[in-house]
């Protein structure tokens, strides 16, 4: 597998500064948001759950080659035969919201069109070409993101769906077999790019205790910008899943990931501090060329690359989606702590016994963002 490096000067920019000098326009585009208009794993899977009901899995057409390059898929793909419908959300708790803070906006309309108005009252525009890092699903899992419901995203972006193949077996253990799994899934109107198709590149990362680099797929220097979408729920080794689950394993080439997991593949305190630093590689790579949404739904205790994951236990809380990663990942864990449903229980038990919550302790300790987060919702 080749590597090279990348130096990520032309992109690393301080998120921090940017995000907290501009919280005012942000507000200003969430005053307007009335009229709007339409942030993958190497671990094994843990077969702890049983099936569940969201019958989210589907079939789609074979995807094709792109002439020229590695991406597969078709933006004329027939769309999923998921059986995904629009929800809406138990809603939000705003009673840890720190006015002035890095904006977290956050709508209970889980559907493609409150997607959209959600990730544009960020303000953000992507420059270039953009990939939507997201998990496409393992075989047998339901509980992962229905095309359906980023499409229009997708559209308004023109992106690319982008991930690495993993560090066990199955059909995503290969480029080839992760994009036909993927277009199983529905996922064949916007192009498929695995981005380690064509080996790996090295990104640098600075201020961590345990890893100096982040091999990620060579795809990644083929874009200019990156919206991280994750299905933040339960994770059986890191307690739960958002945004640097998303990028600190995601992002990652097999070899990445077992960097990040350790020789042991033990679940850690350590382990979660090399998620942080790993992710950290991305976010300075990207710099201010990186968006981050998390969609609560589907609220399982295990991971989208579980094909027998557990039943969600607690009813769908919203989408929420910052310019801050940790504020946005802080922000999700709270809404599931300060939940009425009784069904969070399993879902906060599995972070407590993984000591998840080490993972937003260090991000902030690496200046990874704030957490300290004003949660604007922008539901009228």
């Amino acid at each position: 597998m080749s590597e090279k490096n990348i130096d990520p000067s032309d992109h690393s920019i301080d998120r921090r500064k940017f995000i907290e000098g501009s919280v005012v326009f942000g507000i200003a585009a969430v005053g307007a948001g009335a009229g709007l208009v339409g942030c993958s794993s190497g671990e094994t899977s843990s077969g702890s759950g049983s099936e569940d009901n969201s019958g989210q899995s589907g079939s789609g057409s074979t995807s094709q080659s792109g002439s020229g390059s590695s991406l597969s898929g078709s933006q004329n793909g027939s769309s999923s035969t998921s059986s995904f419908t629009n929800s809406t959300g138990t809603g939000f708790d705003t009673s840890r919201s720190t006015p002035g803070a890095a904006t977290v906006y956050a709508t209970r309309d889980i559907s493609p069109e409150g997607l959209l108005r959600v990730y544009q009252a960020l303000g953000w525009t992507p420059t270039g070409n953009v990939a939507l890092k997201l998990h496409m699903g393992e075989e047998g899992n339901t509980n992962y993101l229905s095309p359906e419901l980023l499409r229009p995203l997708v559209e308004a972006t023109n992106a690319t769906f982008v991930d690495c193949t993993v560090a066990y077996g199955g059909r995503r253990s290969t480029a080839d077999g992760y994009a036909s799994l993927a277009a199983d899934h529905g996922f064949t109107y916007a192009p498929v790019d695995i981005l380690d198709r064509d080996g790996a590149i090295s990104l640098p990362i600075s201020g961590g205790n345990h890893l100096t680099e982040a091999q990620v797929g060579s795809h990644v220097s083929n874009y200019d910008s990156m919206i991280s979408v994750a299905h933040f729920k339960g994770h059986s080794m890191a307690g739960f899943g958002g945004t640097f689950k998303n990028l600190g394993i995601g992002l990652g080439t097999p070899a990445g990931k077992r960097s990040v997991h350790g020789s042991g593949f033990s679940s850690d305190d350590q382990f979660l501090e090399r998620i942080v630093e790993f992710s950290k590689g991305a976010f300075d790579h990207y710099g201010l060329n990186m968006a981050c949404i998390n969609v609560l739904n589907n609220l399982s205790v295990d991971c989208d690359c579980d094909g027998n994951a557990a039943t969600p236990g607690m009813a769908d809380i919203g989408i929420m989606a910052s310019l801050d990663p940790l504020a946005l990942d802080q922000a999700s864990v709270d809404q599931v702590y300060l939940s009425n449903d009784p069904g969070k229980d399993a879902l906060i038990q599995r972070i407590e016994s993984r000591n998840g919550t080490h993972l937003l302790d260090y991000a902030e300790q690496l200046d990874v963002g704030s957490r300290q987060y004003e949660l604007v919702v922008i539901d009228s």
